[in-house]
């Protein structure tokens, strides 16, 4: 193991894992990672100071945001660079529709470029993350799976995945038998179009994300790991809320799972105090690893 590895696991209690043997080898499961999002006052302030810092905290991989033609204010040979000198790998990038926020880097702005950009540093899967509340409309609705099928028509032929990022109110009605997330799954393919489950907004939803497992297995290799309290439901730091992820890692085959990513919105602590706290608890917690 190289000194700065030893470093890395050694900060976050790593180091007996993998002595044991109990740390993991598979290229998934040798990827501690985290979604930028969770770092977004961080990421303002100074991104090549943030990913410096989370680095060293253990992290070897990222989930990016806000791709507009740059990435974080650099360009993608700037950007390249810096995951050079901090060791960090991009695995997916988050994009938004563009139906009403248009600009660059949506599925619906010159996506070939966004495509072009996120293949050259790297990036295993580009999702789209969220519609905003102005799009959530019943004929956007019915144009979503091909719109996302369209998308990922292209991120295919520059060997990048797709995928698409809920929230809870794709869990609400969408007609008298189906709600959205069951809709975008029955109407787009799913060589074209997978999952990246999050399990807070599922949870909070009040949906068993076992059931979906069962009924789509293999269609959701990106998960979003996050935590959530009991009673306000707010979001917490993992190991500290309601969620039973011992349960649902079990299946994690079943579901599909690639990549996971530590990730909270918001936090009632300094947001790499939350950070260390659930990484202690996965480090803990060897299903994670698993």
């Amino acid at each position: 193991m190289h000194r700065k590895d030893f470093i890395k696991l050694s900060s976050l209690g790593f180091l007996g894992l993998y002595s044991c043997g109990i740390f993991p080898l598979k290229k998934r499961q040798n990827t501690w990672a985290i979604q930028l999002y969770t770092v977004r006052d961080a990421m303002a302030a100074s991104a090549e100071k943030t990913l410096e810092r989370l680095a060293a905290m253990g992290f070897n991989g990222l989930e990016i945001y806000g791709y507009d033609g740059t990435f974080f204010g650099k360009n993608r040979k700037e950007f390249q660079q810096i995951l050079k000198n901090t060791g960090l790998r991009v695995i997916s990038s988050h994009h938004t529709t563009g139906i009403i926020n248009k600009g660059q880097g949506t599925l619906l702005d010159n996506w070939e470029k966004s495509v072009e950009d996120l293949h050259f540093i790297g990036s295993e899967y580009m999702v789209c993350s969220y519609l905003f509340p102005e799009e959530r409309m019943i004929e956007n609705y019915k144009k979503l799976p091909e719109l996302l099928e369209n998308s990922g028509k292209i991120t295919k032929e520059a060997g990048i995945e797709f995928a698409y990022h809920n929230h809870d109110f794709e869990f609400e009605k969408f007609d008298d038998t189906r709600n959205v997330y069951d809709f975008i799954l029955e109407n787009s393919s799913p060589e074209l179009v997978k999952m990246e489950l999050d399990l807070y907004w599922i949870s909070k939803a009040g949906i068993d994300p076992l059931l979906y497992f069962d009924k789509y297995p293999g269609r959701f290799p990106l998960w979003h790991v996050k935590d959530m309290k009991a009673g306000t439901k707010d979001f917490t730091e993992i190991g500290n809320g309601t969620i039973d992820f011992e349960r649902i890692f079990k299946v994690g085959k079943q579901a599909g799972l690639q990549y996971w990513f530590l990730e909270q919105d918001s936090s009632d602590k300094d947001i790499f105090e939350s950070i260390r706290i659930s990484s202690e608890f996965l480090a803990k917690n060897s299903f994670f690893l698993k």
